[in-house]
């Protein structure tokens, strides 16, 4: 069933000399792919996966290009045109993605970056963003549980953290005194969730919480005392910042791993 929005299989039935006509299993609709949006050489009968889009005449789409998000998903994004009528965003495939003037939460402005999400109009199969995604995260339905590693995009730095999309489906946080290595705006990042809250929102951490950060402490420790010949100048009194700065841990983390590894005559 063809899915718009979606990355789809499709099926050449057609060429010519501007591109190609494709099909998904058990759809009669034809589908274009131009030559700029895909392998300029392909043969009646070849399958590939390619999203699948209307273009502003209505003419269904499709490109082997991968967008920065599907429908029912977050990225963030950057404002690359400003219009009366709303704002288009980098998708990251040639064609960019209109959030209409009644879509966004507030004015943007070029080269900004904003966290949409994609939706899609189920009447006329048009795709648009949107900025106001709050309704959406009060509906997160969730298919993740804590612990689980999940990716995570940091997206907006505010004063307990950073907004940050997960997985592309939710939006969450990760708290500054969690923070052991240095964040990038937009670049992915390994997480773990913390907590699923009751708002919709997710809670992440760049490392295992509970024992199992323990665990994981106590091999930091032990391989750093071996590279620094058994001794360290690190101890109970040292600040937050040195030990953070030296093992990307916190105190805490820190004195309950001593701990633990004295209990076990390690060291």
């Amino acid at each position: 069933m063809l899915k718009i929005g979606q990355i789809n299989e499709l099926t050449v039935f057609e060429t010519c000399e501007s591109g190609h006509y494709l099909r998904a299993q058990d759809s009669d609709l034809e589908i274009l792919m131009p030559l700029s949006l895909g392998p300029k050489h392909l043969t009646i009968g070849q399958k590939l996966e390619a999203f699948t889009y209307y273009d502003n005449d209505q003419v269904l789409m499709a490109t082997t290009e991968a967008p920065n998000a599907l429908v029912d998903e977050y990225a963030l994004m950057v404002v690359v045109e400003t219009k009366q009528f709303g704002a288009f965003f980098d998708w990251g495939i040639k064609k960019d993605l209109l959030v209409p003037d009644t879509e966004l939460r507030l004015r943007v402005h070029l080269d900004e970056e904003h966290i949409v999400r994609i939706c899609i109009d189920e009447l006329t199969g048009k795709i648009y963003g949107t900025t106001k995604i709050n309704p959406y995260i009060q509906d997160s339905d969730f298919d993740i549980e804590p612990e689980q590693k999940v990716t995570v995009v940091p997206a907006i730095e505010e004063d307990l953290g950073y907004r940050c999309i997960i997985n592309k489906k939710y939006i969450g946080m990760i708290y500054h005194n969690e923070i052991f290595q240095d964040i990038y705006i937009g670049e992915p990042i390994d997480g773990v969730v913390k907590k699923l809250r009751e708002d919709g929102l997710v809670d992440v951490a760049l490392q295992v919480q509970g024992f199992k950060n323990l665990v994981n402490a106590k091999d930091k420790v032990l391989a750093y005392l071996k590279e620094t010949g058994g001794k360290s100048p690190l101890h109970d009194k040292s600040s937050p910042q040195d030990i953070s700065d030296t093992l990307n841990m916190s105190k805490k983390t820190f004195k309950s791993t001593i701990g633990m590894l004295y209990k076990d005559k390690k060291i």
